[in-house]
């Protein structure tokens, strides 16, 4: 399955336009990961903790809309596009959603 962010595959001809598929998940960052980006907050630096929820959330919502583009038949999804929002009274969970539109291709 391609999944890209133009409008097109280069060297590949768009058959079909399946429909728009979308991906989402919503995650919470727990009590450790929130004292510790606190601290690096003030501190200075990274937070790992946060980075690698937002890596797994961004992949598991890929990986959603790519399962719904093969259950419609497609082959691609082009157009894609991520957004990250945070959501919950504290800010403590975090939504991806990643959108394209399901094609099949020649």
């Amino acid at each position: 399955m391609i999944i890209t962010t133009t409008a097109s595959i280069e060297g590949r001809e768009i058959s079909e336009y399946k429909g728009i598929v979308f991906g989402e998940v919503i995650t919470g960052v727990n009590f450790i990961k929130d004292f510790g980006a606190g601290l690096r907050d003030i501190f200075g630096g990274r937070s790992s903790g946060y980075e690698e929820e937002l890596v797994a959330a961004r992949s598991e919502a890929i990986s959603e809309m790519k399962t719904r583009a093969e259950k419609i038949g497609a082959d691609a999804v082009v157009g894609a596009k991520m957004d990250y929002e945070v959501l919950g009274q504290a800010g403590s969970m975090l939504m991806v959603t990643i959108s394209g539109t399901a094609v099949s291709l020649k």
